[in-house]
């Protein structure tokens, strides 16, 4: 048995869901696939996969293997393609999860000029504004906001963005404008639930601290909810200048109580289980950063 090869079919079975689709894409029959991966858990003495009438999922010591696996076959195509002088130039399969709204203004328009770059690389974007599970859904690279609840996590700060009130013109003109944080109490707030039913904020300027609970007859679970409510005026929202840069720049949507600040929002890299990053997922993180400084710039 090649281990190095039934590592990469064990691999590609898990990412795949089935033996039948891991055939298709080593393009091999499926009768080996499965002859390959009976041949590994006899040589490990586990069993890495459970079968069901649903389908296949990696047990325990499959999970494990699986994370080691994955990065044991992308470090070797990187020092494959160090050895042949294109360290530059990335190749296979990358997959990315990323908060939706982020992902779709700030992330996806950019990402023609990284496949440009890199030809030989294919990207899967998993867009969720949970935090998913990066081992079990085979992430490589994680885009995630706000503080890390996992500090075994490895993860790299990549910039981060100032966390505005904002509102359209349309329902300032209606509600007025609030002159400060406790006037927010009278005007309905769009609230991003993240766990939570309500918010409480607290905002600085100079050495005033003020912490207001605001309230919203609208409650949303998604970022992309909580613009589309903010666009149809039905609220002023709290958020990260990320969420509504296009509608900041273009007039759509107004900074409100502009001389009160809130702590900012932080972009961070998470990758799996506190293992080293691919040379993949490292590359795509610096664009991503690069990016983002662009667009400050």
């Amino acid at each position: 048995m090649d281990r190095f090869a039934a590592m990469e079919t064990f691999v590609c079975v898990v990412e795949a869901g089935s033996f039948s689709a891991a055939a298709r894409r080593l393009s091999v029959g499926q009768p080996a696939v499965s002859k390959t991966v009976a041949q590994l858990e006899e040589h490990l003495g586990v069993r890495l996969l459970t079968r069901s009438t649903r389908g296949l999922s990696p047990t325990e010591a499959g999970v494990h293997f699986f994370e080691r696996a994955r990065l044991a076959i992308q470090e070797a195509d990187a020092a494959e393609l160090a050895a042949r002088g294109a360290a530059g130039s990335l190749s296979g399969r990358l997959r990315v999860s990323a908060a939706v709204t982020f992902a779709r203004l700030h992330v996806l328009p950019a990402l023609p000029r990284f496949l440009a770059a890199h030809p030989e690389l294919e990207v899967d974007v998993i867009l969720d504004d949970r935090s998913v599970d990066l081992i079990e859904e085979g992430i490589d690279v994680s885009l995630r906001m706000g503080s890390l609840g996992d500090s075994a996590m490895t993860a790299r700060k990549i910039s981060q963005s100032p966390r505005l009130v904002v509102a359209t013109p349309g329902y300032l003109a209606g509600a007025g404008r609030p002159g400060s944080p406790a006037e927010l109490l009278s005007h309905q707030v769009i609230v991003y639930m993240q766990g939570q039913r309500n918010a409480t904020w607290t905002f600085r300027q100079g050495s005033s601290e003020v912490s207001v609970a605001v309230y919203g007859r609208v409650r949303v679970s998604a970022a992309e909810g909580v613009r589309a409510a903010v666009l149809a005026d039905m609220g002023l929202a709290i958020a990260s200048a990320w969420m509504f840069a296009p509608e900041l720049a273009s007039g759509a949507v107004e900074p409100v109580l502009p001389d009160w600040q809130l702590p900012p929002v932080e972009l961070w890299a998470v990758f799996p289980n506190g293992r080293l990053a691919s040379s993949k997922a490292r590359a795509f993180v610096d664009f991503v950063a690069d990016e983002l400084a662009a667009a400050r710039a």
